[in-house]
């Protein structure tokens, strides 16, 4: 099966840690792009992409750049998906090296973005033009990557709205790797086949400020916030699925913001964040919290928030796809786990089956993040790995 609508490509594959270094050297701390796009798209075009700049905003939020790139026009369609966004260095000076030097020691690469997730992004590439050297333009379907520059912010204004503009252009997805760090020790041990849901809660409760010797004069919030707190916190809310640890409900911060002993405050606070698995919804825990802060009773209001609901992608033909894909580069079976926080796979799972496989994360978001060389060569291996057996099962 030919596509001629693939365009054929020009330049040899991309060297995937010269890549990652380059987009490194973009200080893209959430909002900003700094170039990185730009990096990007340059390594891309070569290879026969056709690029799209997809600027979102909306009033109260930053604008936020996203990248849709796609080499050719039939179906199957399989998309790599990742965010050049990056979280804050912190201290510069408490790193190693200049957290946006890219700087390689020892075999080793340091910098913000290293392993999340420019290193994964820069294997993409890489495995794509590598997996197009063995296949050539007439591979059988497309390969698109969107690219997000809001993942690591609110995540209003990236993968999300990008899906919805694929959507109205008639684009369908047929199947999703999303390059976050997935692994603890060592590439390949674990794939993400799912994420638990997050919701967080802003308790407020109110009261009568009064005396703490004339309590019948007052009513005291905070013994209120306390007995709510403790009636969603008393017992566990399940023991886990076959596929998802227990949910957790933690409690963050307790503000009452009273400086004095003996007087009994007007208002206190607190906010508690839950980490759910597919036994629940966020519309089922805001149900749950509420009828047991109802019990306990007297004035209270509840800022709820659901960052992403529980999803998973049964095991099967995407997660064997890519075990197979780990196992012949590296011999490891890797562990099927929906552990961690979560990712912009929350929005693509509504559009295509999708896993997760990236570098280690031992050093994310930490000072010194850093990513072995080796691994990120080796990732680009799995990557067209995954790419050749995909088309080779949809050949034909």
């Amino acid at each position: 099966m030919t596509d001629a609508a693939v365009r054929p490509q020009t330049a040899a594959p991309p060297d995937p840690v010269a890549l990652a270094r380059a987009l490194i050297r973009c200080p893209s701390v959430t909002p900003e792009d700094a170039g990185a796009l730009d990096v990007l798209e340059a390594a891309l075009a070569p290879m026969g992409f056709d690029c799209t700049r997809l600027p979102f905003e909306e009033a109260g939020t930053a604008r936020v750049d996203n990248l849709w790139a796609r080499l050719g026009e039939a179906g199957p369609l399989f998309v790599f998906a990742g965010h050049t966004d990056v979280v804050p260095p912190g201290d510069p000076a408490a790193w190693r090296h200049d957290p946006f030097a890219a700087a390689v020691e020892d075999g080793v690469l340091y910098g913000r973005g290293a392993c999340d997730m420019k290193g994964a992004i820069a294997a993409f590439a890489a495995g794509i033009g590598r997996f197009l050297d063995r296949r050539g333009p007439g591979f059988g379907g497309s390969i698109g990557l969107l690219i997000t520059g809001d993942e690591e912010g609110p995540a209003i204004n990236g993968t999300r709205k990008v899906l919805d503009w694929l959507a109205g252009q008639g684009v369908r997805l047929d199947a999703c790797v999303v390059g976050e760090p997935t692994c603890p020790r060592a590439v390949g041990e674990m794939i993400k086949i799912g994420r638990r849901g997050s919701a967080v809660g802003r308790l407020t409760v109110t009261g009568v400020q009064g005396h703490t010797a004339y309590p019948h004069q007052a009513d005291n919030p905070v013994n209120r916030l306390v007995a709510m707190l403790a009636a969603i916190t008393a017992e566990p809310l399940d023991h886990g699925t076959a596929h998802f640890d227990p949910t957790n409900l933690e409690i963050t911060t307790i503000d009452v913001g009273n400086p004095a002993t003996n007087v009994i405050p007007a208002r206190a606070a607190a906010t508690f964040n839950i980490r759910f698995n597919d036994r629940h919804t966020g519309q089922s825990l805001h149900r749950f919290v509420t009828e047991r802060f109802d019990r306990v009773g007297g004035a209270w209001s509840l800022d709820w928030r659901v960052s992403g609901e529980a999803f998973l992608t049964p095991p099967g033909p995407l997660s064997a796809l890519v075990a197979g894909a780990v196992e012949a580069r590296t011999g490891r079976t890797p562990v099927l786990s929906t552990t961690g926080g979560t990712s912009d796979a929350r929005f693509i799972k509504d559009h295509c089956p999708v896993v997760e496989l990236g570098l280690v994360n031992q050093t994310i978001h930490k000072i010194d993040e850093q990513a072995a060389v080796a691994d990120i060569d080796l990732l680009a291996d799995i990557y067209a790995d995954v790419l050749d057996g995909f088309f080779g099962r949809n050949d034909g």
